[in-house]
C-alpha cells in the first residue's frame, strides 16, 4: 500500500499513522478498512519517520513476528507495536514472547470457539480502542471521512476521578500478601518485576493480568521459568502460600477466601466488571476483606480505570499502594487514576516496584 497522505511529524494536531504488517491479503485489507473509517487514523505504506503504530502478524513466514519486532525498535524506537494473534497455543505462545521483547499489546485475529471466520465488528472495536490507548485526544486532528456505516469512537477522556483525600498510615504495618493488578505492557512490566522477588518471600503475590484463556497460563510458564519464585496459573481450591505467585487464569475472575487458618483460590465467571474477566477489583476487594490493611497493593500499566475503586478501598484500610510512573508505563490509564486521586503511596519506575514492595516487607 503506498499513502498519498502527506508524512506528519508527530506532534499535536497530528493523526495515528498505522502500518499494517501480515502475509495474508484478506486481512491486511480488512485491517486496512478498519482504520480508514476512524477519522483519527490513517494507514500509510511504509514505515519511514513520523510512525505512530505497527500491526504486525505474529506468525509470518520468511520473517517471524519476534525478528520484526527487532527491526522496527531499531529503524523506530518510539513506534507502537500491536500484534496480530491467534487463539492457538502456538499463537499465544509467540505473542505472550513478543509482548515480553518490545510489543505494547495485542488483538486476536479469530475467537475462542476455534473458528475460522473473523468476527470483523470485534475486531474493529478492539483495535480502534487499542490504537486510541497510547495517543491523549486532545493532540489528533481527525481527517474527513466519506460516509461509513460505523461511528467513530469518541476521543478518550484523559480526566480521572476526583482526587481524593490520601490516608495517612501511623506505622509500618505487617503486610501479609502483595496484590497486584496490570494490563496493557503487563508482561514486559511484570518481567521487570516479579524476577525480582526473591525465593524466600515471605508473603504470597495475587495478580490479575487482563488476558484471555492460555495466555495466562503461558505467561505463568514464562515468568516461572525467569523468577526465584514460584509463579502458577490458579486454579480453584490452591492454597494461597509464601513464595508463590498465582496469576488470575482467563475468563475467570479471581478472589483469596479464608478457610480456617488457611487461604485459598476461588475463581467464578461472574459479570466481567470494567469490561474485564479477570477484573482487579474482583481481586482487591477479596484481598481487602482477608488481609485489609495488611496488604501491598500495586497497580502497573493498563488502559482504563481497573483497580482505582478497590485500591480505595484497600487504602482506606491501611494498605500500602504501590502505583507505576507515566513514563515507565506502556499507558498511563489504571496507575493514573491511581495517583491523581492521592491513593498511591508510592509512584515509581516499573524498575523500582520490586524493591519498594520489598521495603514494606
Amino acid at each position: 500500500m503506498t499513502s498519498s497522505q502527506p508524512n506528519l511529524s508527530p506532534v499535536t494536531g497530528r493523526r495515528i499513522r498505522v502500518l499494517v504488517v501480515d502475509d495474508s491479503m484478506m486481512i491486511r485489507t480488512i485491517v486496512a478498512r478498519i482504520f480508514r473509517d476512524e477519522p483519527w487514523i490513517e494507514v500509510v505504506g511504509q514505515a519511514v519517520d513520523g510512525l505512530d503504530v505497527v500491526t504486525l502478524d505474529v506468525e509470518m513466514p520468511r520473517m517471524t513476528g519476534l525478528e520484526a519486532i527487532k527491526k522496527i525498535r531499531a529503524a523506530w524506537p518510539p513506534a507502537k507495536i500491536i500484534m496480530l494473534s491467534t487463539l492457538t497455543e502456538s499463537g499465544a505462545r509467540v505473542t505472550i514472547d513478543a509482548l515480553l521483547n518490545g510489543a505494547n499489546d495485542y488483538v486476536a485475529k479469530g475467537t475462542a470457539s476455534g473458528s475460522h471466520e473473523l468476527p470483523i465488528p470485534r475486531l474493529k472495536h478492539e483495535l480502534v480502542a487499542k490504537v486510541r490507548q497510547f495517543f491523549p485526544a486532545q493532540t489528533l486532528t481527525p481527517r474527513l471521512v466519506a460516509s461509513s456505516p460505523t461511528p467513530a469512537i469518541a476521543p478518550v477522556s484523559s480526566v480521572g476521578p476526583a482526587p481524593l483525600k490520601a490516608v495517612r498510615h501511623s506505622g509500618t504495618k505487617a503486610r501479609r500478601v502483595v496484590a497486584i493488578g496490570v494490563s496493557t505492557g503487563g508482561p514486559s512490566a511484570l518481567s521487570d518485576v516479579i524476577p525480582l522477588l526473591p525465593a524466600n518471600l515471605p508473603v504470597p503475590v495475587l495478580l490479575v493480568q487482563h488476558m484471555p484463556p492460555m495466555f495466562t497460563r503461558i505467561l505463568a510458564e514464562r515468568l516461572n521459568s525467569v523468577s526465584p519464585l514460584d509463579v502458577r496459573e490458579a486454579a480453584e481450591n490452591m492454597p494461597v502460600e509464601a513464595g508463590t505467585v498465582l496469576i488470575a487464569p482467563g475468563d475467570y475472575h479471581m478472589r483469596v477466601t479464608r478457610r480456617g487458618s488457611r487461604d485459598y483460590i476461588a475463581l467464578d465467571q461472574s459479570a466481567p466488571e470494567n469490561a474485564c474477566r479477570p477484573a482487579v477489583d474482583v481481586l482487591f476487594r477479596s484481598v481487602n476483606e482477608v488481609y485489609g490493611g495488611a496488604t501491598v497493593a500495586v497497580v502497573l500499566t493498563g488502559m482504563g480505570q481497573d483497580g482505582f475503586l478497590s485500591s480505595r478501598t484497600l487504602k482506606a484500610s491501611g494498605a500500602y499502594v504501590i502505583a507505576q510512573d507515566e513514563p515507565s508505563s506502556v499507558v498511563w490509564g489504571m496507575p493514573g487514576v491511581v495517583v491523581r486521586a492521592g491513593i498511591a503511596d508510592a509512584v515509581v519506575d516499573v524498575r523500582q516496584v520490586a524493591a519498594t514492595i520489598l521495603k514494606q516487607l
